[in-house]
């Protein structure tokens, strides 16, 4: 049976049971108007009226009732481990310099695989190690206001 959803419950309330779950990536998690297939091979019509970042544990709200569970797929990500706080500071600031979605916690951060980005944040004195856990990067100080025009410019080089 096909489902469809206009709503999102975001966080989703712990105490509603989801009908099934639907496994995605962090970058296949920014949505407005998809067919999801879930993982007992139903598919629901995500139908938002505006794009929405899906985080782990969102409900999608079915009509005629029920719930879908959005779950973060485990990614190849490199765990970044600082000195001290100070230092995990430091290396936040070198990561947001260049863009990079990133999932800031208290001892370390995590990032997509990229080899060169490994060989600065190295050179810069992290460890850094390969792992696979699910990725819920920050979403940034323009996403409720709308989005990054990216009308600026900075200095890479």
């Amino acid at each position: 049976m096909p489902y469809r959803s206009t709503e999102v419950l975001s966080p989703g309330p712990k105490d509603k049971a989801p009908l099934h779950s639907v496994i995605l990536a962090h970058d296949a998690r920014h949505l407005r108007r998809k067919l999801l297939h879930l993982e007992n091979d139903d598919v629901v019509m995500l139908d938002l009226k505006e794009a929405a970042m899906l985080a782990d544990g969102d409900l999608l709200v079915l009509e005629g009732g029920g719930y879908i569970r959005i779950v973060a797929a485990p990614e190849a990500l490199y765990e970044i481990r600082p000195r001290d706080p100070l230092h995990l500071v430091e290396l936040a600031w070198h990561l947001g310099n260049r863009h990079l979605p990133a999932q800031i916690e208290t001892n370390r951060i995590l990032i997509s695989r990229d080899p060169v980005i490994r060989a600065m944040l190295e050179g810069l004195g992290a460890t850094v190690v390969d792992v696979s856990e699910p990725f819920q990067p920050l979403r940034g100080a323009y996403h409720a206001a709308g989005g990054h025009d990216h009308g600026h410019h900075h200095n890479h080089g």
